[in-house]
């Protein structure tokens, strides 16, 4: 039910019970009630409909009532019916001295004019004994209500900030470990694929006097290039795992004519065919499929054997991109996701990348023989893309 209802009703209910008590006013030292004296009792209910909004404001305006009501010499009854739920409501937004002092002085008040019509105190205090322990209970529930509330805010602020303080230590812990990796990959990896360039550039000099069309020295060529770009892509991951910059560039499908002539200087006869019109892929999805592809070549070259060939076909036109890696090698070699010491994870990365833009990937044996990876990534539009629709063929 809405407030403003049940603040109606509530304000209706103690209007009834005001006139009700004016009404059956018989101390025969009073006036008897007129109509005056019920108009300015239906006045009195008034600041209840104020109680939730303005809690002191309702408590000041229902004490400024009584006040001019009590001065009209109109009969007399408990104060408690008018300033009851005012009080609760002033309590409970923090007003507990203000609420005190004003019932007090009303009550006190009503106390001192019993003794001035005659009534002896004990009287006096026996007819208010009941109003006063009423109006303590009505103050000290809103006040027991008042702290729960505090202590239930104070309790779900301790618990944000304590799982504010939480991910800050993960935050930290998160940047300790990326730092050691950081360092175990640069003492490991980098000065491996650092060594691998030198001596690759070493083995160049030494071949510089063969044709340039010999295999051998084409096939050195692409593993110092090949290290050489490795190496300033590891070294850009290691400054964003050290938080020294925003991390390399990825790599996309525009860079795959690159991985498709290294691949071919190490001896595998690649085909590429593309179809359709190329869209604009976001970032992560043109590095995942760039990704499935080397990887997909990478194990060709591994686990397919000398004399096989590998055909790649990316498919643009239907709502997603269709990545397709097949080669003729040995059935079901290199597919297998260990390597030849055991280790390796290589369909469980590219499926793991495929889904992480939400895409699918399969890989099986082919229907004869030799192996195929298959990856259907959304197209979601991003920047201009950079590979064009069209047929790249040869060996």
């Amino acid at each position: 039910m809405p407030a403003a209802v049940v603040d109606g009703v509530l304000t209706l209910l103690v209007a009834g019970i005001v006139e009700l008590m004016v009404y059956v006013s018989q101390d025969p030292r009073e006036r008897p009630a007129i109509p005056r004296d019920y108009v300015l009792g239906a006045l009195l209910p008034l600041p209840v409909l104020l109680h939730r909004r303005r809690p002191m404001t309702s408590l000041l305006l229902a004490g400024f009532l009584l006040t001019a009501y009590f001065a009209s010499g109109a009969p007399g009854f408990s104060p408690i019916w008018v300033v009851g739920v005012p009080t609760f409501s002033a309590v409970l937004a923090g007003y507990l001295r203000w609420a005190t002092g004003i019932n007090a002085f009303f009550f006190g008040f009503g106390f001192l004019a019993v003794i001035r019509k005659g009534d002896p105190p004990a009287t006096a205090v026996a007819a208010f004994l009941q109003q006063w322990a009423l109006v303590t209970v009505v103050i000290l529930l809103a006040e027991v209500i008042r702290s729960r509330r505090a202590l239930a805010a104070e309790t779900r602020e301790r618990l944000r900030m304590a799982g504010e303080e939480k991910e800050r230590e993960a935050a930290r812990r998160a940047a300790e470990e990326r730092l050691r990796i950081a360092r175990d990959l640069h003492d490991t990896v980098a000065h491996g694929m650092a060594t691998i360039t030198v001596q690759a550039g070493a083995a160049l000099r030494r071949l510089a006097d063969h044709p340039a069309d010999d295999p051998v020295r084409a096939a050195v060529a692409a593993i110092r290039a090949s290290s050489k770009e490795s190496l300033a892509q590891l070294r850009a991951t290691l400054g964003l795992l050290r938080g020294d910059g925003d991390g390399p560039r990825a790599p996309g499908l525009g860079r795959l004519p690159s991985l498709v002539d290294a691949v071919r200087s190490a001896g595998l006869p690649v085909e590429v065919e593309v179809s359709g019109t190329a869209v604009p892929l976001d970032a992560a999805t043109d590095e995942a499929a760039y990704r499935i592809l080397q990887e997909s070549l990478t194990n060709v070259l591994r686990h397919a054997g000398d004399t096989a060939t590998a055909r790649i076909t990316i498919d643009h036109s239907g709502r997603d991109v269709r990545v397709e890696i097949a080669d003729d090698g040995p059935g079901g070699t290199q597919g297998s996701d260990a390597d030849a010491s055991g280790g390796g994870h290589g369909l469980t990365g590219m499926r793991e990348r495929a889904e992480a833009v939400g895409g699918t990937l399969t890989a099986a044996p082919g229907p004869d023989r030799g192996f195929r990876v298959v990856a259907v990534l959304p197209a979601a539009p991003a920047a201009p893309a950079d590979t064009p629709g069209g047929v790249l063929r040869g060996e």
